[in-house]
């Protein structure tokens, strides 16, 4: 019994007993006219609690505990009636046509942009030290390892060809396939200005001579003998034409070279659509990047280091991580507060979404219900 309702059951068990004591007081008087009426009121009054108790406990329990016919009922019948309610409540009630509606009268951009407007640049900052340190806190240390076990069985099973060409379709539709041929191009060019990458290039050059020249016969060798003999293959000079055309390629973006590497890029969907042995090379590779030790190992490695890294810097009293990560959600709140349509796209994105979700599982929710009534239980309903 709860404290709250122990005071009630005390004051209806002491309203009951009052009536009992003064229909044993006036029992003496009931041949008088003020006896009568006031026995046949304290009568009236235990027959109506005493009915009232056994039908109110009838229907939770037995009353003291006898087995009498049709008491007990809502445990006896718990299961009908948690089917019941799931059934009226799931088909009768929370209609699909209800609930589209009343979740289409929902302004979602409203309620972004008032969002918007009270949240403020700190607010996010705070919210972002908190979840990564929980997160950081919280998180076993193999739970990236797990992560990452899981979604190689996730990619083992699923085919990447496809994904893949959406990726590529989607990076064409934004103009970033051109800007990531200039900046490889870019990076490849600086790279080569650079003097240890120059000395390792020149490395490069000599081990292709000196295999080129072994499979080599007859004169085509002996002439590659004669011009690295006599210093005309300038490894240097190679290098230089190297960067300069590549510096040429990421300068202009109708570079012919360039051209053609997007022209190729372009290509690429049509065939992970369609070219069975294309796709059948793509999924060789896929498995054996899945499957290599090297590429497994490496990646743990990566992933042990990125721990450290951000350890430690949520340890420091403003982490970078987190200043990084509110910079973009504070550009996502001024893009939000500043742009209607885009609020109004979300909002009807948001309402399409939870109008196939009822589609599709308006079936589940009478069983979902049904089921949260039987878990509550007969104890739980009392």
């Amino acid at each position: 019994m709860t404290a709250s309702r122990r005071p009630r059951r005390q004051l209806a068990l002491g309203v009951l007993l009052a009536a009992a004591a003064l229909a044993i007081v006036a029992f003496p008087f009931r041949a008088t006219w003020w006896g009568g009426w006031v026995l046949a009121i304290a009568e009236a009054g235990i027959v109506g609690g005493l009915a009232d108790w056994f039908a109110v406990t009838a229907l939770f329990r037995r009353p003291l505990g006898l087995p009498i016919p049709h008491t007990g009922l809502i445990p006896s019948n718990w299961e009908l009636l948690a089917s019941r309610v799931g059934t009226m409540v799931g088909d009768r009630v929370l209609t699909k046509e209800y609930v589209t509606t009343e979740f289409g009268r929902v302004d979602v951009a409203d309620l972004l942009a008032r969002a918007a407007e009270r949240i403020t640049r700190e607010d996010l900052e705070r919210g972002t030290v908190t979840v990564a340190r929980w997160l950081a806190t919280e998180l076993p240390p193999r739970a990236g390892a797990e992560l990452l076990a899981r979604l190689r069985s996730l990619l083992r099973a699923y085919p990447v060809a496809p994904l893949l060409a959406s990726g590529i379709e989607l990076a064409r539709q934004r103009g970033w396939d051109a800007r990531a041929v200039g900046a490889v191009a870019r990076v490849a060019a600086d790279a080569l200005d650079e003097p240890s990458t120059r000395k390792a290039m020149a490395g490069l050059i000599d081990d292709l001579l000196v295999r080129y020249r072994e499979a080599a016969h007859g004169y085509p060798r002996l002439v590659l003998g004669l011009a690295d003999a006599f210093g005309l293959i300038n490894r240097e000079r190679v290098i230089d034409a190297l960067a300069g055309g590549l510096h040429a390629v990421a300068r202009d973006p109708e570079h012919p070279v360039r051209r053609r590497v997007i022209d190729t890029f372009a290509m690429l969907p049509g065939r992970l659509a369609g070219d069975a042995e294309l796709i059948a090379r793509v999924e060789a590779v896929k498995v054996e990047l899945i499957e290599s030790p090297m590429v497994a190992k490496l990646v743990d490695d990566a992933l042990a280091e990125l721990g450290r890294v951000i350890e430690a810097d949520l340890a420091t009293p403003r982490p970078d991580l987190a200043v990084w990560i509110a910079n973009r959600l504070e550009r996502a709140r001024r893009t939000l507060l500043e742009e209607e349509p885009l609020r109004r796209d979300i909002d009807r994105w948001v309402k399409a979404q939870v109008a196939t979700a009822v589609e599709r599982y308006h079936a589940r929710l009478a069983g979902f219900i049904e089921n949260g009534v039987r878990a509550l239980g007969p104890e739980g309903a009392v």
